[in-house]
């Protein structure tokens, strides 16, 4: 299924081994990894086109489904179940419906309940069902996907400080790493925000030209390794999170620049959970991307990715004089691809 900007196989829990270990084996030879053009598997030799959905009936009360993403490497033998992929997760709804997993109300809509593992998180996805099925085709378009489909709303209800138990891991709305202004986050994805001007850049760069220069490269892992650290991730050398983001104001009010790193190449849109996070702390006081001023309420901001834009919705309130994010919600698409059979070498 593709999945927002993302695609990848679909798993029923059950339909892979328990082991995590021959789970993950399982994964790398469906993907055909590792290989750079995953030559003899699914994968389309990009990170964007190497994830997958595991699905399951939830083991809590008050949500329908559990998801639990995996991130297959490309070019290595590492399946990462550590992040979270929003993109992803816009499938998960309609996944879940087609397999029998929730009944679809026939009065046009239905609310997935989803229970993400990666993250310990909960969001709702409001998938268009006429006629108790799940409607693909519709008139919303979002950038770096072509066509259009029907939209599927996600809700992100408890997503602030999940991984680390803290928004701001390290104590501090802003730091200096490196030299560099940057904000280490944990809001719907662990992420380093950048100053992109601290580096001399705009983050409006397209991503070929970042991913080609390896002085910056080479920096941006050494701020991602040492924020890893201040964010009692240990050593994240060997992981993807935190993912490095460069950061701007954008051209207009209620606008990002964002250029987010998967962590070691440039995204060529953007993940939804990392503009989640990004539209999130602009709202907040204090971080590298606030702007001003920050109050309650609903704030509506755009992230300005590679691709176009990606619109949030923020929704902030105020206690002891302090505000605090409440929710956020973005629009994303999906469509079915195929089902049947997949075959796997011994």
């Amino acid at each position: 299924m593709r999945g927002g900007t993302s695609r990848g196989p679909f798993f029923l829990s059950d339909w892979l081994p328990s082991d995590p270990a021959e789970r993950d084996r399982a994964l790398l030879a469906a993907m055909g990894s590792p290989h750079e053009l995953q030559i003899d598997g699914l994968g389309g030799g990009n990170s964007l086109t190497s994830k997958v959905a595991i699905v399951s009936r939830s083991h809590l009360p008050d949500c329908d489904v559990d998801y639990l993403f995996a991130q297959v490497s490309v070019e290595r033998a590492k399946v990462d179940v550590s992040p979270n992929c929003g993109n992803m997760l816009a499938a998960v709804g309609p996944f879940a419906i087609e397999r029998g997993l929730v009944r679809a109300r026939r009065d046009g809509t239905t609310r997935v309940r989803i229970f993400n593992i990666n993250t310990r998180s909960r969001i709702d996805a409001i998938i268009d069902t006429p006629s108790g099925c799940v409607r693909y085709d519709g008139d919303v378009s979002i950038d770096g996907v072509p066509g259009t489909a029907a939209p599927i709303l996600l809700s992100f209800l408890d997503v602030w400080g999940s991984v680390t138990g803290r928004v701001f891991p390290t104590g501090q709305r802003s730091e200096i790493i490196d030299g560099v202004d940057v904000s280490c986050v944990d809001a719907a994805q662990v992420m380093v925000l950048i100053r992109s001007a601290c580096l001399g850049l705009t983050a409006a760069e397209r991503p070929e030209a970042l991913d080609g220069d390896t002085e910056l490269s080479t920096r941006l892992e050494r701020i991602r390794l040492e924020a890893g650290r201040r964010m009692g991730l240990g050593d994240v050398s060997q992981g993807v999170l935190p993912k490095p983001v460069l950061v701007a104001p954008g051209p207009r009010a209620g606008t990002v620049l964002s250029r987010y790193f998967t962590p070691h190449r440039c995204h060529r849109s953007h993940a939804a959970t990392g503009a989640i996070g990004v539209a999130a702390m602009s709202v907040l006081p204090g971080t590298v991307i606030s702007a001003a001023p920050s109050c309650p309420g609903t704030h509506h901001v755009a992230v300005l990715h590679p691709a176009g834009k990606i619109d949030v919705q923020v929704e902030a309130t105020q206690q002891h004089g302090q505000l605090n994010l409440q929710s956020a919600s973005l629009v994303r698409t999906a469509r079915k691809i195929l089902e049947g059979t997949l075959f796997l070498p011994d």
